[in-house]
């Protein structure tokens, strides 16, 4: 079979166009380790630039890339119809049985769906429902890609859904939909645990802003730092724009116990992870969080907000613990039963790592998208 999947090169958000060999999401990098593992599949990468890249033709035996020079005005205000087109006619160079588009943020599933093959998308965030949450305003990024993400759904073959919350927001109008989790970079699952016996550090990981809910964790655990001794450790970075931008710093000033450690990549994230005592993740809306998983795999206890798909991620309890993020008592009492019963806190990090393993590694995910893709393709051969 042979597969072309539609995700960002990373070189192109961040602006590195001079750096030689791509880079994709977290979720896209381990699907794509997982589909290399994969025998009898051919697996291809295309991605759109806004300034030339050097282009590896090979990644790995067999797995290839492809990227895709569009100028500016072919790419959100001019509804992407540049990345639409230059990958149409890229696809059909490559002549794939099947076309995967990565996220509806921006142009991959949109590019997909208007493909003229066979394909598949996958939401990784639900942009209809952050721009409600973040009460965006006409015109802004996250109100242009609700839009662009509702003419979407429809138009695709069909629709991998990270979790049931995003399955029953998309059902209504999509053509067939199944429920698969990311997958997690193996490397997550190797951190060696290096906590010491110092004062537990709490991470939260995100970017600082109105969605991730930050300011209501600090205040929410306000009574609690007088009570016990914690860091909470923030790493990510602030949104400009938003009133945390000046808030947050001004929360941290007067509370020792909160650090921020600003933008973290990949590997010190691992860093982090390793060190710390509990991730505690208090997001207003969330699909399939990527840290949520990359802290079990590591062996990290979670507490988590009870909203959208996290509740398929974590059995409370067992595998991690759920509070609803609007309540300040809620979220103070799940750390507290965490800082005050490190046995739990031993306990909840074990049985979540063996849930990860389970559920979250590269293989067996690919596994279940190259299931998906022959059950499409056998029902729906012409599928356009």
């Amino acid at each position: 079979m042979k597969v072309a999947i539609l995700t960002t090169d990373l070189r192109d958000d961040h602006r590195r166009y001079s750096e030689l060999e791509p880079s994709f999401g977290t979720a896209p990098t381990a699907l794509l380790q997982g589909l290399a593992r994969t025998k009898g599949c051919e697996v291809h990468v295309v991605s759109c630039v806004q300034q030339p890249v050097a282009s590896p033709v090979k990644i790995l035996e067999n797995l290839f890339y492809h990227s895709i020079h569009v100028r500016k005005r072919g790419w959100l205000r001019g509804a992407y119809l540049g990345c639409i087109l230059g990958v149409r006619k890229k696809l059909q160079e490559i002549g794939p049985d099947l076309v995967h588009g990565q996220g509806t943020e921006r142009y991959c599933a949109l590019s997909a769906a208007f493909s003229g093959f066979p394909n598949v998308v996958t939401i990784h965030g639900n942009m209809r429902r952050v721009a409600q949450v973040n009460h965006a305003r006409p015109f802004t990024f996250d109100w242009l890609a609700a839009q662009l993400e509702a003419i979407t759904i429809p138009r695709a073959g069909g629709v991998i859904c990270l979790s049931a919350h995003t399955q029953r927001m998309v059902s209504p109008t999509a053509r067939r939909t199944w429920i698969v989790p990311n997958a997690v970079d193996q490397t997550f699952f190797e951190i060696p645990r290096s906590q010491t016996a110092g004062v537990p550090v709490l991470l939260c990981v995100g970017h600082i802003g109105l969605l991730k809910n930050q300011l209501a964790l600090i205040r929410a655990l306000d009574p609690l730092a007088a009570e016990l001794p914690f860091e909470l450790r923030f790493l990510g970075a602030v949104t400009r724009g938003e009133p945390t931008e000046i808030e947050f710093p001004g929360l941290l000033k007067d509370r020792p116990w909160c650090t921020h450690a600003g933008f973290a990549d990949r590997a010190t994230l691992r860093r982090h992870l390793a060190e710390a005592y509990a991730l505690v993740h208090p997001s207003l809306e969330e699909n399939c969080p990527m840290v949520v998983l990359e802290a079990m795999a590591a062996g990290l206890p979670v507490a988590a907000s009870r909203v959208g798909g996290i509740p398929d991620l974590i059995e409370p309890g067992a595998t991690g613990l759920l509070f609803d993020p609007e309540s300040d008592a809620d979220i103070r009492e799940s750390v507290r039963k965490l800082l005050a019963d490190p046995a739990l806190a031993v306990q909840l990090g074990r049985q979540g790592l063996a849930q990860a393993h389970a559920r979250f590694d590269g293989e067996a995910v690919a596994s279940e998208h190259l299931r998906i893709y022959h059950e499409l393709l056998s029902t729906n051969p012409n599928l356009r």
